[in-house]
């Protein structure tokens, strides 16, 4: 006997983690892509990546969300132009500037509220504790919780957030996905820009570090590209 595969909402940011993440979620799973713009400085070409990420992988159904708050609440250089989004190499050890206050959980509140609707029991997100900046929202205790959040505050029951990439380093999520047949080609990571990518910002320093010691090359264009310790 032949059974359906179980529903999933993927939240694709339209980068590189999160692409992988999703093509891990096509592969298993009847997909339903999220998207979520906040107001930060390269949201239209992750609109787009989302977009272009979702044909490639044949994910159909959608839906794009635009979250008011976090933009308004600023706090962060991702959000508030006035904060200038820091060269990967003048950053301490601190959480910094790029941090987000508690965004992922503003995006799983409406990723379980869709996945109730849908009737989907999984979510899956590209959160990474392993080679980041250090976000709090990115380590397996914060998902445990939310988890725990989700059985006591649903009616549909049975809903769990998945976290496959959260252990992984870079290079092996890089690997992962050239396996998957990922598109990377089309992914954004950037925190600056969005004609060619910075090279500078932490995110993208990490992304070229991880392509580096996966051997393969990052198919996207660069305004620069760091010498990488």
């Amino acid at each position: 006997m032949q059974f359906s595969k179980i529903r999933a909402v993927v939240l694709l940011s339209g980068g590189m983690d999160s692409c992988v993440c999703a093509a891990l979620a096509a592969r298993d799973c009847e997909v339903a892509g999220l998207h979520i713009s906040y107001g930060q400085r390269t949201e239209e070409r992750e609109r787009d990546s989302f977009q272009r990420i979702c044909d490639q992988l044949g994910i159909q159904k959608r839906l794009i969300v635009r979250n008011e708050a976090l933009r308004l609440i600023g706090g962060s250089a991702l959000t508030d132009d006035k904060i200038e989004v820091p060269e990967s190499h003048t950053l301490g050890h601190d959480i910094p500037v790029t941090y987000v206050p508690f965004r992922n959980a503003h995006f799983l509140a409406v990723a379980v509220s869709w996945a109730e609707v849908l009737g989907a029991s999984k979510i899956y997100i590209g959160a990474v504790e392993q080679d980041s900046s250090g976000y709090p929202d990115c380590r397996p205790a914060y998902y445990d919780a939310f988890n725990k959040v989700i059985e006591a505050g649903t009616k549909a029951r049975g809903i769990e957030i998945v976290t496959p990439l959260i252990a992984m380093r870079k290079s092996d999520i890089v690997r992962r996905g050239i396996e998957l047949g990922a598109p990377f080609d089309l992914t954004w990571s950037c925190y600056s820009r969005e004609d060619r990518a910075c090279g500078v910002c932490d995110s993208c320093v990490l992304r070229l570090r991880a392509f580096r010691e996966a051997g393969s090359a990052d198919p996207i264009a660069y305004v620069s590209a760091p010498q990488l310790v």
